[in-house]
């Protein structure tokens, strides 16, 4: 892949649809279809606004990898709604959601979009893969903040974070980052992951919130920098702070592998390239009856036969 890839961050698009479309919108049957067709929308702008050669729909085959809470047991634990120890635990999803994603990913299907999860993995872990490997820019679509960590000039990385619907974005870049947090893309992971996200269940380094966070980056160059620091009776560091690092080093030591996406996923084989027709044209009508895609789906289509 030489040309610009987009890789979307498949549910965090989704779950923006459902909440950003009205429910009324439904099938006729009465199902609601929001967030399936809340999607194709936003597929239809990223591909007129950025006009991209290849796109891939980034999947959460696991969206709390075994793995990742082995390391640390509060990962996403507030979101789970059923534990499964023989498999994923199942996420907390609205129920009228639910039942959408299924047939957004039907649809993609037929459409001929790249879709793409892996067991064990995290649809985060798919982007930072893809991302390692593409040869050319790539614009990571996204809601999630952690994906800051994979931008990169140098390479053409950079993430296209939805402010309002994806007509509105911010496209971030290093400057961004610095202008905001004070860090580049290699930083905002040691950054994330000294102040803690609740919305995923990381702990952080007590009394170090994200401005002491950029501080101590700022000073000592990166998370190992500042460990190192902590054992320097010379460094730069308040009495405090040397005592909550300290404290922390448990959870230092292993919270950079559950907060740093992969980037060695093993992807399967797929042809990324953007569809310009539609892969199984008949198994789309279908879908376009049963669930009243309408508009959302012709504009789409309409957009990718340019």
């Amino acid at each position: 892949m030489t040309g610009r890839l987009m890789l979307l961050d498949t549910a965090s698009l989704y779950f923006r649809a459902y909440f950003g479309v009205p429910d009324s919108v439904k099938a006729p049957d009465g199902t609601p279809v929001n967030a399936v067709r809340g999607l194709l929308d936003f597929i239809d702008r990223l591909v007129k606004d950025h006009r991209p050669e290849h796109l891939v729909a980034c999947m959460d085959a696991d969206w709390r990898p075994q793995w990742r809470v082995e390391l640390i047991p509060t990962y996403k634990a507030h979101r789970v709604a059923e534990e499964h120890p023989g498999g994923p635990d199942e996420e907390e999803v609205p129920d009228t959601l639910a039942p959408q994603v299924p047939v957004i990913e039907a649809v993609l299907d037929a459409i001929g979009i790249a879709r793409v999860g892996v067991a064990g993995y995290e649809a985060d872990d798919v982007i930072g893969t893809f991302t390692a490997r593409a040869e050319g820019p790539v614009d990571i679509v996204t809601g999630d903040r952690d994906l800051y960590q994979l931008v990169d000039d140098a390479r053409g990385v950079r993430v296209l974070y939805p402010l309002k619907g994806v007509g509105t974005l911010q496209l971030t870049d290093e400057a961004v980052l610095r202008e905001k947090y004070g860090v580049d893309g290699r930083g905002y992971a040691d950054l994330a992951l000294l102040r803690g996200d609740p919305s995923d269940g990381l702990p952080g380094v007590a009394g170090i919130g994200e401005k002491t966070a950029a501080k101590l980056l700022a000073e000592f160059g990166d998370l190992a920098g500042i460990m190192a620091a902590v054992d320097d009776p010379r460094a730069r560091l308040t009495p405090s702070q040397r005592k909550r690092l300290t404290e922390a080093r448990p959870y230092v030591a292993v919270a950079p592998k559950v907060v740093r996406v992969a980037d060695d996923v093993p992807l399967p084989d797929v042809g990324t390239a953007l569809p310009r027709t539609p892969r199984d044209p008949a198994a789309l009508e279908e879908l376009a009856q049963r669930w009243g895609l309408g508009g959302s789906l012709q504009r789409l289509l309409t957009t990718l036969a340019r």
